[in-house]
C-alpha cells in the first residue's frame, strides 16, 4: 500500500461523493431528523453502504473495460431499451438539477436576508453553472481540488451546527446500530424511502464509471488493473465516509432540536428573538414541519443569526457542487447512449433550461413551501429511477464476456 499511489487515484471518488451531499439529501436528512428523531439513522447508514458497493461496481466497470456505463449499454443493448434507459437517466439528471437550483436559490435568499427573491436566486444559478465550465478549462485536477474545498465548507458549516446543538451521543449510536423504528407510521416510512432515493443517485453510477477513466491504467496488465480497483475503492470509502458524517450532522441537529416540537413552540421562540420570519410558523399545536428554508430560519431563532447564515453557506456549497456533477454525468450519458458529441456549453444550456423553467414558475407564482415540496417529490422520483442504473451495473459487472477475470462472484 502506498499513500502516494492513493493520492494519484484520489479525485473521482470525491467528485462522485458530492451526489451524497446535494440539497435533496440535506432536505431528506433534516426532515428525517424532525419527523423521526434519531430512529432512521440506520436507514442512512445502510443506504450509504449499498451506495458504496454500487459505486465500487461502477468504478470497476470503468477501470476494467476502459468504457463507462453508458458506452457499455450502447454496445450491449439494442436501440429501443437504449433510448428508454437514456430517457430515464436524463429524467433523473434533470430532477437532481432542479434540486440544486432550488437549494441554491433558497440559500441565496437566506444570505441576502430576503432581499434577493427566490426567482432572483433561480436566475443567479443559471449564471453560476458557466463559472464551473470556465474552471473546467484548467484541467480535472484543479476542478477536483475545488470540489474538495466545497466539501470542506460543508463539513465545517454543518459541523458548526452539530457542535452548537450538542445532540445526544447515546441516541445517535442507538439510531445507527439498532434497525428498529418504534411508534413509526406512514410519514416515517415516506422519509425512509426518501432517504434511499436521496442517497443512491441513479446517474451517479454513470458518472463514477466515466470519472475513473481520467487516470492512466494499462488494461493489459492484470496486476495494474487490480491495483487501480483497490485504490479507487479505498478512495470511495474515504469520500463516502466524509459525506456520511456530514449527513449525520444534519439529521442529528434536527433530531435533537426539533423532533416532536409544535408550530407554537417555534413561533414563540422566533417571536421572542424578534425574527422577521416568525410568521412562517402558524401559532397552533400541529407538529412542526421543516424544509431547507424553514430549517435555516428555525436554527436562526434558536441558536442565533450566525447559525442561520452558516447553514445557508453550507446549503449554497451543496447546491453549487452538485450542479457540476449533474452537468458531467449528463454529458457522459448523452455521448455514451446516443453517440452525440455536444460541447459542454450546449449540454449545460439544455439541461439547465429544462430544470430552471418549472422551478422558476414555482418560485414566481408560488411560495417557498411549494418550492421545497418539490424537493420531497424529486427524492421519491430518484428512488423510482434506481433500477435503470442498478440493472445495467449488476448485469455488466457479472458478465465474464465484459469483465473477463474481474466478473462478480455469486
Amino acid at each position: 500500500f502506498s499513500l502516494r499511489k492513493l493520492w494519484a487515484f484520489t479525485g473521482p471518488g470525491f467528485l462522485m461523493s458530492i451526489a451524497y451531499l446535494d440539497p435533496g439529501n440535506i432536505e431528506s436528512d433534516l426532515q428525517s431528523g424532525a419527523v423521526a428523531g434519531f430512529k432512521l439513522l440506520w436507514v442512512l447508514l445502510l443506504a450509504t453502504i449499498i451506495g458504496l458497493l454500487l459505486q465500487r461496481l461502477a468504478a470497476r466497470l470503468g477501470v476494467v473495460t476502459g468504457l463507462h456505463l453508458a458506452e457499455v449499454c450502447h454496445r450491449q443493448y439494442q436501440k429501443f431499451p437504449r433510448i428508454i434507459l437514456w430517457l430515464m437517466v436524463e429524467l433523473a439528471i434533470i430532477g437532481s438539477d432542479m434540486q440544486e437550483v432550488i437549494g441554491s436559490a433558497i440559500a441565496i435568499n437566506l444570505l441576502s436576508v430576503g432581499k434577493i427573491p427566490l426567482w432572483g436566486g433561480v436566475l443567479i444559478t443559471i449564471a453560476d453553472t458557466f463559472v464551473f465550465l470556465f474552471l473546467d478549462k484548467y484541467g480535472l485536477r484543479k476542478l477536483e481540488a475545488f470540489f474538495g474545498f466545497l466539501i470542506t465548507i460543508m463539513a465545517l458549516t454543518f459541523g458548526y451546527e452539530y457542535i452548537t446543538v450538542k445532540p445526544s451521543q447515546e441516541k445517535l449510536l442507538q439510531g445507527l446500530f439498532i434497525p428498529y423504528c418504534q411508534d413509526c407510521g406512514t410519514p416515517q416510512l415516506e422519509q425512509a424511502v426518501g432517504i434511499v432515493g436521496a442517497v443512491i443517485m441513479p446517474h451517479n453510477m454513470y458518472l463514477h464509471s466515466a470519472l475513473v477513466k481520467s487516470r492512466q491504467v494499462n488494461r493489459a496488465d492484470k496486476r495494474e488493473v487490480r491495483e487501480a480497483n483497490k485504490y479507487f475503492f479505498i478512495e470511495s470509502c474515504i469520500a463516502l465516509f466524509v459525506s456520511f458524517i456530514i449527513n449525520i450532522f444534519v439529521v442529528t441537529v434536527f433530531a435533537e432540536a426539533f423532533f416532536n416540537k409544535t408550530n407554537a413552540d417555534v413561533y414563540q421562540v422566533c417571536a421572542n428573538s424578534s425574527s422577521p420570519q416568525s410568521s412562517l410558523f402558524p401559532n397552533n399545536n400541529q407538529t412542526l414541519e421543516v424544509d431547507i428554508y424553514k430549517g435555516g430560519v428555525v436554527l436562526g431563532c434558536y441558536f442565533g443569526s450566525a447559525a442561520l447564515y452558516i447553514w445557508a453557506i453550507g446549503i449554497l456549497a451543496a447546491g453549487q457542487s452538485s450542479t457540476m456533477t449533474g452537468t458531467y454525468s449528463g454529458q457522459f450519458v448523452m455521448e455514451g447512449f446516443l453517440n452525440l458529441r455536444w460541447s459542454r456549453f450546449a449540454r449545460v444550456l439544455l439541461t439547465r433550461s429544462i430544470a430552471v423553467t418549472p422551478t422558476l414558475f414555482v418560485a414566481i407564482f408560488q411560495d417557498v413551501e411549494h418550492l421545497t415540496g418539490m424537493n420531497d417529490f424529486l427524492n421519491v422520483l430518484m428512488s423510482l429511477q434506481l433500477p435503470f442504473a442498478l440493472i445495467p451495473v449488476l448485469t455488466f459487472t457479472s458478465l465474464p464476456s465484459v469483465m473477463h477475470d474481474f466478473a462478480n462472484g455469486l
